[in-house]
């Protein structure tokens, strides 16, 4: 019964996706209907139009079986095997450094707002000092 549920959610969530491929094709939008259909996903669970129970199993089970839907792409990186090949190393160092800074960002971020509650919470905020 279990999987029959997570079935049901993750056609739910399917539906959000489609209605965002429809969404930007008829509005012509140069944003894939994938990202609208995850904005208007947001949007219906950030104004509680419905509830994240409605769809937590079957996202947990997209999002754990993530990394099966990067193979295709992966794999049709191969394709390019000259061009990976002279700019390879390239390619690489910038993927590398640019996830070092979002982890820098992020983290420093996280921090910093972090601080801010604290401060808050107490009656201090950084602002006060």
């Amino acid at each position: 019964m279990k999987w029959l549920c997570k079935v049901l959610q993750i056609i739910f969530i399917s539906l959000f996706q489609a209605a965002g491929e429809i969404i930007s094709g008829v509005l012509q939008l140069p944003i894939p209907g994938s990202i609208v259909g995850l904005l208007l996903l947001f949007l219906f669970l950030q104004y509680k139009w419905f509830k994240i129970e409605w769809i937590e199993l079957g996202a947990s089970l997209l999002i754990t079986d993530m990394m099966l839907f990067f193979i295709p792409s992966a794999a049709g990186i191969i394709q390019y095997k000259t061009i990976l090949g002279l700019q390879g190393i390239k390619i690489m160092l910038v993927i590398a450094l640019s996830t070092l800074l979002v982890m820098i960002f992020t983290g420093g971020t996280a921090e910093l707002l972090s601080k801010l509650r604290k401060g808050g919470k107490n009656g201090n905020s950084p602002s006060n000092h």
